[in-house]
């Protein structure tokens, strides 16, 4: 029982001292449990300038990326979260496909990578390093058009569609709820 007391307490102080700002995301990631290396490796990938991660948490589910010192304060670069964790959820030809996106503060995608598909054209379709790279930069207002502003691939337009949709959808859901609104234009 006395260490039930010790937990709910420590739990009671991190959700206070966070709620103030107070609690750097390595000491919530240290009450937590630390990120897999694995997982940080991919994570270093969509925010290289990243100096910490905090662990995977909220709805929906998402990891945030850290600039600056624990010390001194740290600015949120972004935000990074699992398509096949979100809904709706998309299906390509073959079943779902696994993809990490990063996004920063602005809405603006900082990255894609695929992780895991079982899709029957895998060597000319969502794993090439080109169908990655054409989602970098790309604002989640645009539109996401496969032979638009998505590249098509032959023989791949299920697969292709399908990944290029969740992203867009679990980008915009993301941005939805825990990105502030753009400010208007003047």
């Amino acid at each position: 029982m006395h260490n039930v007391s010790k937990t709910v307490v420590l739990a009671l102080l991190i959700a206070a001292a966070g709620a103030l700002g107070a609690v750097s995301p390595r000491a919530v990631a240290g009450a937590q449990g630390a990120i897999d290396p694995k997982q940080e490796q991919l994570l270093k990938r969509l925010f290289p300038a990243a100096t910490a991660f905090s662990p995977k948490a909220g709805d929906p589910p998402h990891f945030k990326a850290f600039s600056g010192d624990a010390r001194s304060g740290q600015t949120l670069l972004g935000l990074a979260f699992w398509t096949t964790e979100l809904e709706p959820f998309e299906r390509a030809y073959d079943g779902p496909i696994k993809i990490l996106v990063g996004m920063d503060t602005k809405g603006i995608l900082t990255g894609v990578i695929v992780t895991e598909h079982h899709e029957p054209y895998g060597n000319f379709s969502v794993d090439t390093p080109q169908f990655s790279a054409q989602f970098r930069g790309k604002n989640i207002r645009d539109a996401f058009k496969v032979g638009s502003d998505i590249d098509a691939i032959s023989r791949a337009t299920i697969s292709v569609t399908s990944a290029s949709r969740a992203v867009r959808n679990s980008a915009r859901r993301v941005a939805r709820q825990l990105l502030a609104p753009p400010e208007p234009a003047k």
